[in-house]
C-alpha cells in the first residue's frame, strides 16, 4: 500500500469510529473542529487520487447526483406489518394465544419503543452497504441507497470481520425532536419551508429525489431486527440479534429490553408511557416480539402479521373543532371516501385541517353533520379522524348526511354492492382519478399485453396530457412519446448531454409503438379482463366469452341476465350492469374499436344457456322482494311477457296464486320506475339471447365438459398459460387452487403443495406425458411437436 492509499485509509477509519460513537454510541471523542479536519484531509486526498475513491469513503455520504426517480425493489423477506393492541386485555390475549400453542407460562418478549418514522431495509454483501428501500407495501419498496447513505448513523460498512456474506437490516429512519426543532428555526430564519412533524420530516427526507437534500436533514436510524441472512447462524434469540447488531455498528435504542409474561409486557408500556415526554424522539407505542426464534417459526404468520408481535399502542391526543364539510375523494380503484374539513385545530402538536370519515356507514354511526362540534383524533398518533360528536351544540337545522349519486370527478354513478361499506365510481374507464391505474391493468401483459409501457410512461403520459383514457394509448405517435420524454427531461432537470447534443434515442418510442399495435388483435376474453370491471378477474371474463360470444351483446345487457352463467352472482352481475350502463365506459369502448382494436371472432352464445334462458329464471335473477322460483313460475305460467306484466294490475297477480303480500311486493317494486325500465330491458334481451341461440346438436359437448382441472408445477412441451387454454377450448374449467369439486391435477415437474392435496383427497393426477397424449387424442396437439 501506498503511503496515499494508507493515509486514506487510516482517515476513513478515524472518520468512521467517530461517527460512530457520536451516533451510535452517543459518546463523542473528537471535537466538531477535528472531525472536520479530518473530513476535509480525506476529501483532498481523493481529489487529487480519484483512483482510490470508495462507495464505502465517508465522503460518498453526500453529493450524489439528483434522481430523476426511485427505482423499485423486491424485498427478499416480505416487511410484514403488525397487529395493534389499544387495551391490557387485548395483551393479555395476545400472550395468552403463544402461550397455549406452545405450552409455556409466561414466555420471554424482547421489547422496545415503536418509533414513529419510516421504516426501511439495509442490505449488506461482505460487510459492505449495497442498497436501501422504504417499506412501500411489503413487497415492494422504493430503492432510496443515495438517500440513505447521508444518514450517519447508518453504516457504510460492517464493524469487526465476522460478518454474513448477505444481511438485511430493518429499522426505522426518524428525526430527533431536539434536530427537528432547530430544523424548523432554522428554516423559520432563512424564510423556508418548516416540516409539519418529525414523523413527515423523515419521510419527506428520504424520498427526495436530490440526496444533496437529504443530507441537510437531521436524520437518524435505529436497527431493531434482521431480514435475508446468508453465510452464518444468528443466536436463536431476537434479543442477541440486537446485540450482535450492535458489536456490528448499528444503533439499537437503548430502551429495548427483555421482559416476561403478561405482567412484564404492561409494565414495560407503562414504562415507557411514562417515559415517552422525556424521549429524543416521537413514540407511538412500544412493540413485543417472541424473544426466542423457534417459538416465533412455531407461531408464524395471519395474513401480513406475525402472531408472534404486537405493537401496543398509547392512546391518541384528542381535540374539539367544527366540521365544515364532507367532500368525496376517489381513489386509484374507484374507491369513493369521505373526507371531513376541519376548522383548523392542533392534535398532539400538529394542525389539523381534514379527517378521515372512513366511509358511509361510520358516518352513520356517528350521525356526524356538516356544522356538528366534532372531537377529532390522531389515530396512531398520524392519521386524523372524527371520533365523536357533541352534540349539545348541534344547529337546529343541521340534517344528516348522504352519499352523493354522482362521481365528484367524471360523473359516472357512485354505486355500493349488498352487504359492502364501500362505495365505487362506476366510471372505471373514464375518471381521472382512476385513469392510471385503469391504463396500468389495460396493458398489463395478461390483459392487452403492451411490452414496455411501464409504470413511469404511464404516469408522464397521463401527467402531461397524452392519455385521458385507455383508447388514447391507440392514437400514440413516435413524435409524441419522444416529446413526452423531452418534456418529462425538461420538467425534472434530467435532459442528457447527448440530446442537448442533438442526438435523440428514438428505439425505445418504436419497440413502444410497435408493442401498442401488436395489441389491437385480442380475444373477447381478454377484452373483457382488460377493462378493468369490478370483481370481473380472468376467470370471469373467459366465462363470459365462453358462454355469450359477442361484445356487443355483453355490453348491451342488463344485470339480471348475467346471472344465468355458472358462477356469476348477484354481486358480479351488478358490477358488470353498472360498469356497462355509464355512457363514459361505452364511449371509451367505442373509442378503442374505432382505432383499430379487434376483438377476436364473433360466436353464437353457448347453446348450454337454453336450460337457463326463461322468463321465470329471469324473473328469479331480478332479485324481486317476495319472488321466489315458485313465484316466478307462477306468474311465467300468467303472463307471457316482462311487457305484460309490467301492465298488470296488483290483483292480477293474486289471480296468478301470489300470495297477498307477494302480490304487494311484486307491485311496489313495479311502481319504482327504474325497476319497470330494468325488467323491461330484461326481458328483451331474454327474447334476442333465445333468438341467438344455436340447436343443441349444433354444439357438441367437449371432453371436459363439467370438469374443473388445476394446472401445477413446470410444463416442457407449453406453458401453463397455453395447457390452460387448450384444456378450456376442450370444456374444461381450470381453477388455480385444489378442492373437493376438482376434478383432475395436471402435475409437471416441481409440483408442491398442490400436488400433495389431491393426493391427500385422492383426485385423478395426470403427468405431463398423460397430457399431451390427451391432447393429441382430441386434436389440440400434434404429437411429436415438443
Amino acid at each position: 500500500m501506498t503511503d496515499v492509499a494508507a493515509r486514506i485509509a487510516a482517515l476513513r477509519q478515524k472518520i468512521e469510529d467517530a461517527n460512530h460513537r457520536y451516533y451510535v454510541l452517543d459518546d463523542p471523542t473528537i471535537t466538531d473542529i477535528e472531525y472536520d479536519r479530518l473530513m476535509r484531509e480525506l476529501e483532498a486526498l481523493e481529489r487529487d487520487h480519484p483512483e482510490y475513491v470508495d462507495a464505502a469513503s465517508p465522503t460518498q455520504r453526500v453529493g450524489n447526483r439528483p434522481s430523476a426517480a426511485f427505482d423499485e425493489v423486491q424485498h427478499a423477506m416480505p416487511m410484514l406489518s403488525l397487529g395493534n393492541a389499544f387495551t391490557d386485555e387485548e395483551v393479555a390475549d395476545f400472550v395468552r394465544r403463544i402461550e397455549e400453542r406452545l405450552d409455556r407460562t409466561d414466555p420471554v418478549f424482547s421489547v422496545e419503543p415503536k418509533l414513529d418514522g419510516l421504516a426501511i431495509s439495509l442490505r449488506y454483501e461482505h460487510g459492505a452497504f449495497v442498497r436501501g428501500a422504504t417499506r412501500g407495501d411489503g413487497a415492494t419498496g422504493e430503492d432510496v441507497t443515495a438517500n440513505l447513505r447521508t444518514v450517519k448513523a447508518i453504516p457504510l460498512h460492517l464493524r469487526g470481520g465476522d460478518w454474513p456474506e448477505v444481511l438485511e437490516v430493518r429499522g426505522e429512519v426518524y428525526m430527533p425532536l431536539a434536530a427537528f426543532k432547530a430544523y424548523n428555526e432554522r428554516a423559520l430564519k432563512d424564510g423556508g419551508k418548516v416540516l409539519a412533524n418529525p414523523r413527515n420530516g423523515a419521510a419527506g427526507s428520504l424520498r427526495q429525489l436530490d440526496p444533496r437534500i437529504t443530507a441537510q436533514r437531521p436524520l437518524a436510524f435505529y436497527a431493531y431486527a434482521v431480514g435475508v441472512v446468508e453465510g452464518m447462524d444468528l443466536p436463536a434469540s431476537h434479543s442477541a440479534t440486537l446485540q450482535r447488531l450492535r458489536d456490528w455498528g448499528f444503533p439499537v435504542s437503548a430502551e429495548s429490553d427483555v421482559v416476561a409474561g403478561t405482567a412484564g409486557l404492561l409494565g414495560y408500556y407503562r414504562r415507557m408511557g411514562e417515559k415517552r415526554d422525556a424521549l429524543p424522539f416521537d413514540i407511538d407505542g412500544v412493540v413485543y416480539k417472541l424473544d426466542d426464534y423457534a417459538g416465533q417459526r412455531e407461531m408464524g404468520f395471519v395474513s401480513r402479521a406475525p402472531r408472534w408481535a404486537i405493537a401496543h399502542k398509547f392512546p391518541a391526543q384528542e381535540e374539539s373543532t367544527e366540521l365544515l364539510d364532507i367532500e368525496i375523494q376517489i381513489g386509484r380503484t374507484g374507491a369513493a371516501t369521505p373526507v371531513a374539513r376541519l376548522k383548523p385545530v392542533q392534535v398532539a402538536g400538529v394542525v389539523v385541517t381534514n379527517a378521515t370519515l372512513h366511509n358511509a356507514d361510520q358516518i352513520a354511526r356517528l350521525d356526524v353533520r356538516i356544522g356538528d362540534a366534532v372531537i377529532v383524533r390522531r389515530a396512531g398518533d398520524v392519521i386524523p379522524e372524527i371520533v365523536r360528536v357533541v352534540p349539545e351544540h348541534r344547529k337546529p337545522d343541521a340534517t344528516p348526511w348522504s352519499m352523493p349519486a354522482a362521481c365528484p370527478v367524471c360523473g359516472s354513478e357512485i354505486v355500493r354492492e349488498e352487504g359492502e361499506a364501500v362505495w365505487r365510481c362506476s366510471g372505471e374507464l373514464t375518471c381521472a382519478a382512476q385513469r392510471k391505474e385503469a391504463i396500468r391493468h389495460f396493458a398489463s401483459r395478461r390483459a392487452m399485453d403492451i411490452e414496455g409501457l411501464g409504470d413511469r410512461y404511464i404516469e408522464d403520459l397521463s401527467d402531461l396530457g397524452y392519455l385521458q383514457s385507455v383508447a388514447d394509448l391507440y392514437r400514440l405517435t413516435l413524435d409524441d412519446l419522444l416529446e413526452m420524454k423531452r418534456r418529462v427531461d425538461e420538467r425534472d432537470g434530467t435532459t442528457p448531454e447527448t440530446v442537448k447534443a442533438g442526438k435523440v434515442a428514438t428505439k425505445w418510442a418504436d419497440n413502444l409503438i410497435e408493442a401498442i399495435d401488436r395489441s389491437r388483435a385480442t380475444t373477447l376474453e381478454r377484452f373483457l379482463f382488460a377493462l378493468g370491471i369490478e370483481h370481473v378477474g380472468e376467470s370471469t371474463a373467459k366465462a363470459l366469452a365462453a358462454w355469450f360470444g359477442d361484445l356487443d351483446l355483453i355490453r348491451c345487457m342488463p344485470w339480471p341476465l348475467f346471472k344465468c352463467v355458472p358462477d356469476i352472482g348477484g354481486e358480479v352481475a351488478r358490477a358488470l350492469g353498472h360498469f356497462f350502463d355509464q355512457p363514459g365506459n361505452q364511449q371509451v369502448i367505442d373509442a378503442l374499436l374505432e382505432r383499430g382494436v379487434r376483438v377476436g371472432e364473433v360466436r353464437p352464445p353457448s347453446a348450454k344457456l337454453r336450460p337457463v334462458l326463461s322468463f321465470a329464471a329471469m324473473l328469479t335473477d331480478l332479485e324481486i322482494p317476495k319472488v321466489t322460483r315458485i313465484r316466478a313460475d307462477q306468474l311465467a305460467a300468467a303472463f307471457a311477457n316482462a311487457a305484460v306484466l309490467r301492465a298488470a294490475p296488483e290483483h292480477a297477480f293474486v289471480t296468478a296464486g301470489l300470495p297477498a303480500d307477494s302480490a304487494r311486493a311484486l307491485a311496489a317494486w313495479l311502481a319504482d320506475e327504474a325497476n319497470a325500465t330494468l325488467l323491461l330491458r330484461s326481458g328483451e334481451a331474454l327474447a334476442e339471447l333465445q333468438a341467438r341461440l344455436p340447436d343443441a346438436d349444433e354444439a357438441p359437448a367437449g371432453p371436459l365438459d363439467g370438469k374443473t382441472v388445476v394446472l401445477t408445477g413446470a410444463l416442457s412441451a407449453m406453458s401453463r398459460d397455453e395447457a390452460g387454454a387448450k384444456l378450456e377450448a376442450l370444456g374444461a374449467k381450470v381453477s388455480g387452487s385444489v378442492s373437493k369439486k376438482t376434478h383432475l391435477v395436471v402435475a409437471g415437474e416441481a409440483a408442491g403443495s398442490k400436488l400433495a392435496k389431491a393426493q391427500e383427497l385422492g383426485i385423478e393426477i395426470w403427468d405431463e406425458a398423460a397430457l399431451l397424449a390427451f391432447l393429441a387424442e382430441h386434436g389440440a396437439w400434434e404429437q411429436g411437436a415438443a
